[in-house]
């Protein structure tokens, strides 16, 4: 079986599941062949940030590879297998949204912003919040499929995000909620 490919993409805060993805990360790399790669921005002045420090022991264990960060995150994407954003909470996650929309299946936590992203088993997998084993099983899962299965996930992936998230849909609601706010108001 080929090395499998795995990408997280956010801020380096714990807020954003960085620490289980790690701890995820190890578990899945002394089982397998796998590269697990971390793209995002330090913030320093955020109490949940993760160091460049810590970072460095990490890719020193030789669980993950920080990639640092990119003006061109598309092209990470289309190098990933898979896209894992385990994180707390989320408004509505742009990451998962634009990596659906290239035809990447999805792992994310099981948490409002995340979730409404993905249908389990068909366009990705769910995982417990702030549980970096729920999180490893969920990459073991998306592992084992073949370059075929996740090929579909991804498409189904970005059907879902075309009939449920296109940016007019979203308008069109935005513009329903209004009307009704006004109307009230009236």
């Amino acid at each position: 079986m080929s090395i499998s490919l795995f990408l997280f993409i956010a801020r380096l805060l714990r807020d954003k599941g960085l620490m289980e993805y790690v701890e995820a990360s190890q578990l899945l790399s002394q089982k397998y062949p796998v590269k697990c790669h971390i793209l995002g921005a330090y913030y320093p002045n955020n109490p949940t940030a993760i160091t460049a420090e810590v970072m460095h022991k990490w890719e020193a264990d030789g669980a993950v590879e920080y990639l640092g960060v990119s003006d061109d995150v598309a092209s990470h994407i289309a190098k990933a297998d898979c896209v894992v954003l385990p994180s707390y909470r989320e408004g509505l996650s742009r990451v998962l949204l634009e990596s659906a929309s290239m035809e990447k299946p999805l792992i994310t936590s099981n948490v409002a912003g995340c979730k409404e992203l993905v249908d389990e088993g068909s366009n990705g997998y769910l995982c417990e919040v702030k549980n970096s084993y729920s999180l490893f099983i969920a990459m073991e899962k998306m592992y084992h499929l073949s370059h075929e299965e996740r090929e579909e996930m991804g498409k189904r992936g970005r059907e879902k995000v075309i009939k449920e998230f296109d940016e007019k849909l979203v308008i069109d609601k935005y513009k329903e909620a209004l009307a009704k706010i006004l109307h009230h108001q009236a």
